[in-house]
């Protein structure tokens, strides 16, 4: 997690400004941001507080009760507002956090295994040791089912602090504990799945798993588009919801397997680049054939320079 307050304006990009850029300049600027997200996520939290305190209490509490759904045909989702964040909303936020554990996996902090054995030994640790204290206070009482409660840690509070902190925080540090705080998550999603869900639905897991199992393979064969993997995301997320475990777990999931490598070399790029400019300096566009193709092959090619899994976190970072 980088610090995008101190790289280059992304909205700088020298094309002619358009009216709606003075609203929407400032909002994109504070959202790339990261303490600004902290400090949202912080005032949040001391409003909602003090709503649930106050004699506005059970209006508050209501909203989160709204029902929200969709039908199609026979098949209906119909949840509460609250579940839709928790399942829905989060598991796009476990989807970045994925991304950013795969990148320090593959060339960050995390590449090798002495790195990663602590963060993970840690998480295990605080996951077990608090459901350990729970039991030993509680062993025999009406409440000892309520173990796995004390287990979990709140990563959206981590990454919260650490963005503002800013750059206060040492790299080491921060990748530590957001590796630390995602395996702690997952450790707690899997318990919940084991020991507090009542069924799970084997047939929409399956259904889960497989699709799980198609991306490398879909990646592998050269399948690059975005609206692909985007539906295809979404009937992970659907079969694993369906299956009765909690589905941020397929957020997680989904963020590990987005490729990390760009999909276009360095060197065919600026070749490409060179072509692309000896035809501007050449001919006149405007008398090009097929114009709208060529800008489109040149597009693919800009977006693929980069790999999936640095133009995914950039987009949804903020």
């Amino acid at each position: 997690m980088t610090d995008h307050a101190s790289e280059e304006d992304p909205d700088d990009n020298g094309l002619p400004r358009k009216p709606i850029d003075q609203v929407m300049g400032p909002l994109a600027r504070f959202m790339h941001v990261e303490a600004s997200s902290g400090a949202v996520l912080v005032v949040a939290t001391v409003v909602a507080l003090a709503l649930a305190n106050s004699p506005l209490a059970d209006g508050f509490l209501a909203i989160w009760k709204t029902q929200v759904g969709f039908s199609f045909g026979e098949f209906a989702m119909q949840h509460s507002l609250k579940h839709w964040i928790s399942d829905g909303l989060m598991a796009v936020f476990f989807f970045v956090i994925g991304l950013e554990v795969k990148r320090e996996l593959v060339i960050g902090e995390l590449r090798e295994f002495r790195r990663a054995a602590l963060p993970i030994a840690a998480a295990l640790g605080g996951m077990a040791v608090p459901a350990a204290i729970y039991l030993a206070l509680l062993w025999g009482e009406p409440g000892e089912r309520g173990w796995g409660i004390p287990m979990a840690t709140d990563i959206a509070f981590v990454v919260g602090c650490l963005a503002v902190l800013g750059s206060r925080v040492p790299a080491g540090l921060r990748v530590l504990l957001v590796s630390l705080a995602i395996a702690d998550d997952i450790g707690a999603i899997l318990v919940i799945a084991i020991g507090y869900t009542e069924t799970i639905h084997w047939g929409a897991l399956a259904w889960g798993v497989a699709g799980v199992a198609v991306i490398p393979i879909m990646a592998r064969i050269g399948v690059r588009s975005f609206g692909v993997y985007t539906l295809l995301g979404a009937g992970v997320w659907l079969a694993f919801h369906e299956s009765g475990i909690h589905a941020t777990i397929a957020g997680v999931a989904l963020g590990l397997l987005t490729p990390s490598s760009a999909y276009v070399s360095e060197g065919t790029f600026s070749r490409l680049t060179a072509r692309v400019q000896s035809t501007l300096a050449g001919e006149d566009f405007t008398g090009l054939t097929h114009r709208a193709a060529r800008v489109r092959d040149f597009r693919s090619a800009a977006r693929e320079i980069v790999s999936p899994l640095e133009y995914l976190e950039a987009t949804l970072h903020p």
